[in-house]
């Protein structure tokens, strides 16, 4: 059996496995460590939960997320409602900035506007209201101020690797442009190629992450 096909069944099994999915609604392919996901789910959250699973498994490289959203009618619920309930909930969490988040929301696609300092505050207000009764997609436009420095990213990488990490994080490249962290270079896992994004978005003032490391072969 090619790897593919391993990779392929794991990905099913894991995703057969995890109780917050209808694995019997979603497709998997499998090419050269990229999943493709297809299929349809009942909420946004069952997608996410998918495209999580399928990250869990060794040896997947990326993900390629193409489920739908296919809200059951006697679940959907009103464009306003999705919103007062999206605004509500990121005023209650202790880490967004008061009032610094706009929502918008058309035939269940939730759009979030605004400026904050930090990029988990942009992750963390689309985590806050993915799971949101109605919610088919988010679009997260919140903007990241732009000061983050090359050293900053290097060295909160370096600590975080040196915290969770089995090898160093030497073999990474960092380089920033307008406030945009580009990665290069070899980590033993996803594992670490997720602690290493995870670290370059905790320095205050990255805009964004260009992923571009490769997952070393044993």
């Amino acid at each position: 059996m090619s790897d593919d096909r391993v990779l392929q069944q794991r990905v099913m099994d894991e995703l057969a496995f995890d109780p917050t999915v209808d694995a019997a609604h979603i497709g998997v392919t499998a090419r050269d460590g990229i999943i493709t996901l297809t299929g349809h789910a009942k909420s946004y959250a069952e997608k996410f939960a998918s495209e999580r699973a399928a990250r869990r498994v060794k040896g997947v490289k990326a993900v390629a997320q193409e489920i739908d959203v296919r809200l059951p009618s006697d679940k959907k619920t009103a464009d306003d409602e999705i919103a007062a309930r999206a605004i509500k909930i990121l005023d209650w969490d202790v880490v967004m900035p008061p009032g610094s988040i706009r929502v918008k929301v058309e035939n269940g696609v939730v759009t979030l506007a605004g400026e904050v300092d930090w990029g988990y505050q942009r992750s963390q207000a689309e985590h806050d209201v993915h799971r949101l009764s109605g919610v088919s997609l988010i679009v997260n436009q919140i903007r990241v101020r732009p000061q983050a420095q090359p050293a900053d990213v290097k060295a909160t990488i370096a600590a975080a690797f040196e915290r969770t990490a089995e090898h160093e994080a030497s073999a990474i490249t960092v380089d920033v442009r307008d406030g945009v962290v580009h990665l290069s270079g070899k980590v033993q896992s996803w594992v670490e190629r997720e602690e290493a994004l995870r670290a370059a978005w905790s320095v205050p003032g990255v805009t964004g992450v260009e992923d571009h490391l490769l997952i070393a072969r044993p």
